[in-house]
């Protein structure tokens, strides 16, 4: 049996990989701290959970689904795009519902991307950007990133034998994994860039609602013409502790977002009705929850940067996400640190090398741990470096 040349260029999920590491130590009997996956340890909010109850049992609703999603879902969405960004979107043409933004953006480079061509990525960022490219037997460019330019996707430099076979670059800001934010300026830029070169530009923007210290993240969508050019992705699982139930959406562009429904007509059928009025409720419902979540993930980001730097690891205070990015100590490299606090500390982080190249040298941690553990793991850290 001979399976797609393609499989053989994808090393194991990273996050696949953790989960089968902290299933072994747990099967020994062994007490694992994971501050290694972003899935929220609070429950949905009991609100949402009471209209999927309702929804659930309405008949209307065992039937195939809508494939671009129910009427009343995408206008939801249009609701909440006028509302949190000032930003108009069609809800019949400019927004589709995703089973999550992972599924969308991977069947983004099915709609546009060919073998050879090439997508940009985020040499730091969510690895679907680039794994994505390799199913379709095309080729990823990193674009730089580090400290010094605030961790922002260097575009500038991009080959232009490169740029003459890119179909798509893609950004997520505020970042994954490293917590950083992006300027209006630094938009623009970008969005000047891809309308130079036939670009579509694909923006990342899951954890917008995920912010601290009075940072309110934008939408891409807010620029100027930035709708000539963009698709934007959201989702619902971070704001909403929504992680299990795959609800997104994607909007924008009217050309991408067509591109995108098309490919999962063929490929899905949508997602289940009922979900989708649960999604509707937490769009328009009462918004104290997600409050409440960015107070609670800013209490733990306190807790934890301050106990890492006490113990000498070099880490930021990100504005936004449930990450923090911290460097490894001198003589590791990510992996070999996270190696070593899997086996002496058993407690599993997540190495930056895995997000792209410039990923090497530091490691992400979640904040979605309880305090407790978060102040535990950190002490058994102390002791397995001592």
């Amino acid at each position: 049996m001979r399976t797609a040349q393609a499989l053989s260029q994808i090393k194991p999920y990273l996050f696949a990989t953790i989960d089968q590491k902290r299933d072994a130590l747990r099967a020994q009997g062994i007490d694992v701290i994971s501050l290694g996956i972003g899935d929220p340890d609070r429950p949905t909010p009991e609100h949402i959970v009471n209209a999927m109850a309702a929804a659930i049992r309405n008949p209307k609703n065992h039937q195939y689904p809508d494939y671009a999603g129910s009427i009343e879902y995408r206008t939801a969405v249009a609701e909440y795009m006028q509302r949190r960004f000032g930003v108009e979107v069609d809800p019949t043409h400019e927004v589709l519902t995703l089973i999550g933004s992972k599924e969308g953006i991977g069947h983004l480079h099915t709609a546009f991307v060919d073998p050879g061509d090439y997508v940009l990525a985020p040499s730091i960022g969510y690895p679907v950007y680039s794994i994505g490219a390799t199913l379709q037997n095309a080729n990823t460019y990193f674009m730089p990133m580090s400290e010094a330019n605030g961790w922002l996707a260097d575009f500038s430099q991009v080959p232009e034998e490169v740029l003459a076979k890119a179909k798509i670059m893609f950004l997520g800001y505020p970042n994954n994994p490293t917590g950083a934010v992006a300027t209006e300026e630094y938009f623009d830029r970008a969005i000047a860039f891809c309308r130079e070169h036939d670009l579509l530009l694909a923006h990342d923007n899951a954890y917008c609602d995920l912010s601290y210290d009075g940072y309110v993240a934008p939408s891409i969508l807010e620029r100027p013409g930035a709708k000539d050019v963009c698709i934007e992705f959201f989702s619902l699982s971070k704001p909403y502790n929504m992680t299990g139930w795959r609800i997104a959406w994607a909007c924008g562009n009217e050309t991408a977002v067509q591109a995108l429904g098309t490919v999962k007509n063929n490929l899905d059928s949508g997602q289940f009705t009922a979900i989708q009025d649960a999604a509707i409720e937490a769009l328009t419902g009462t918004q104290e929850n997600v409050h409440e979540m960015c107070e609670l993930y800013a209490r733990r980001r306190d807790l934890l940067v301050e106990a890492l730097r006490a113990i000498g690891l070099t880490c930021e205070s990100p504005k936004a996400t449930i990450y923090v990015w911290a460097k490894v100590p001198a003589g590791y490299t990510s992996e070999s640190f996270c190696a070593t606090l899997l086996e002496k500390a058993h407690v599993i982080v997540t190495p930056g090398s895995g997000y792209g190249p410039d990923g090497e040298g530091y490691i992400r941690m979640s904040l979605t741990t309880p305090d407790d553990r978060l102040l535990e793991a950190v002490e058994r850290i102390k002791k397995a470096m001592a």
